[in-house]
């Protein structure tokens, strides 16, 4: 005995419609993983480069250029994040569940950053998106606040080497 599609397509269980859920979550897991692969690749560069060029400049006592790096990290950690916000709005507007990309972003980027600010505009069967999008920005800010903890140090060291005090350990 067959099932007719479209009594597979209106199943539901606890009232949840079971395909148009997988679907969803589908999508959502599929724009979390391209921004945390996007995100990883990035902070990897970021942070290697600058650990790269920090020990560089500490062995030659140019503490300053440690400095000039420390801030361009940042700097370019905050473009990495804007940049996973627009990733999120191609999504959003490529599968087509908003017509405004502004809109789009300006709602990609209140959920990225939890924020809210933004009413949830997107169609119906699409409204855990929003969780995804907030899963991923969550996970991309505690990932680089894990990484800025090391730059930190890095910068700590080279500031107490520039001021004179010899016993990094000390402060």
């Amino acid at each position: 005995m067959l099932i007719p599609p479209e009594s597979i397509s209106q199943t539901a269980v606890l009232g949840l419609p079971i395909m148009p859920l997988i679907v969803e979550v589908f999508f959502g897991i599929l724009g979390l993983i391209l921004v945390l692969m996007y995100h990883g690749v990035a902070i990897n560069h970021i942070i290697m480069r600058f650990e790269k060029q920090a020990n560089k400049h500490l062995r030659l006592g140019r503490y300053n250029y440690v400095f000039m790096h420390f801030y361009a990290s940042f700097f370019f950690i905050a473009l990495m994040h804007i940049c996973e916000i627009i990733i999120w709005c191609f999504f959003i507007t490529g599968l087509g569940l908003m017509d405004d990309s502004v809109h789009a972003l300006l709602f990609a980027g209140s959920c990225y950053t939890t924020v809210g600010f933004v009413p949830d505009t997107l169609p119906m069967g699409w409204k855990s998106l929003a969780f995804f999008i907030s899963f991923s920005g969550l996970f991309c800010l505690a990932w680089t606040t894990s990484v800025m903890i090391g730059m930190t140090n890095t910068y700590k060291n080279a500031w107490n080497l520039k001021y004179g005090q010899k016993d990094l350990s000390s402060s």
